[in-house]
């Protein structure tokens, strides 16, 4: 027969196992959440540096183009922050012209031989120099566009307001940059499919994107303007994909 005291003492030996087995396993939980922590953690910080690397790669092209232009004479700005190369309307276009000027016309010569000169070494369907980089981030596409002030556009020579405006200048951006160096044509960012999409487009945003404030002449003179603007390729997408997904191919 059992005693009170035997019950008592194996109750709470019981009891003692039951807490330190509840223990063991919360501790087992914690040491997973933090190395599931820890590897969300590497995973993010691998994703980050490839997004920050492929921005500097940006900025070099940028300032490529720029150091190149302004050797030819063609006065440029760069933003790294948006990836823009901007050129001045008043070097391209006469006021509420969309016809090149002359000079707007050597300085796109210059910016197709300088576009020529780098971007192969970023992109498919023209054969890379020998001087260029080890193959690493892609240019996904180069935006041509136009910027106008927010003057009205009293229309003429088939354009009607400032929309017609910006857009026929970028076209005709475009345009000449191709009868310069029709290579231009060929640079396009390689799918998966083996197809080969161009990387040069074309956009008209009127007056909607200044980058001045206010309505005096100087800042109206910033915001007419032909953009280029550089969009590098995403990491693909086994680089990027959710920890959950990558957890899953593992298991």
């Amino acid at each position: 027969m059992i005693s009170v005291d035997e019950h008592y003492y194996e109750q709470h030996a019981e009891e003692e196992n039951y807490f330190i087995s509840m223990t063991d396993m919360m501790v087992g939980l914690v040491f997973i959440f933090i190395i599931l922590m820890m590897y969300y953690a590497m995973q993010f910080r691998q994703t980050t540096d490839q997004l920050t690397s492929a921005d500097r790669t940006r900025s070099t092209i940028l300032f490529q183009l720029e150091d190149y232009l302004r050797q030819k004479g063609v006065k440029v700005e760069v933003d790294t922050r948006t990836g823009v190369l901007r050129l001045p309307d008043e070097i391209l276009f006469d006021s509420a012209q969309a016809v090149l000027k002359p000079e707007g016309v050597t300085a796109l010569g210059h910016l197709a031989d300088g576009l020529m000169l780098i971007l192969p070494c970023y992109t498919a369907g023209v054969e890379r120099d020998i001087s260029c980089p080890p193959l690493g981030h892609k240019i996904e596409s180069v935006f041509i566009e136009g910027h106008t002030d927010s003057d009205h556009f009293a229309g003429g020579t088939g354009l009607t307001d400032n929309w017609d405006l910006s857009v026929v200048r970028a076209t005709n951006t475009y345009r000449q940059l191709i009868a310069m160096r029709s290579e231009l044509e060929s640079l396009c960012l390689s799918s998966n499919s083996g197809t080969c999409s161009p990387i040069l487009s074309v956009s008209g945003y009127a007056d909607k994107r200044p980058v001045a404030s206010g309505s005096d002449e100087a800042a109206k003179r910033r915001n007419r303007r032909i953009d280029l603007r550089i969009l590098m390729a995403a990491p693909k997408a086994s680089e990027t994909a959710p920890i959950e997904e990558r957890l899953k191919s593992k298991q």
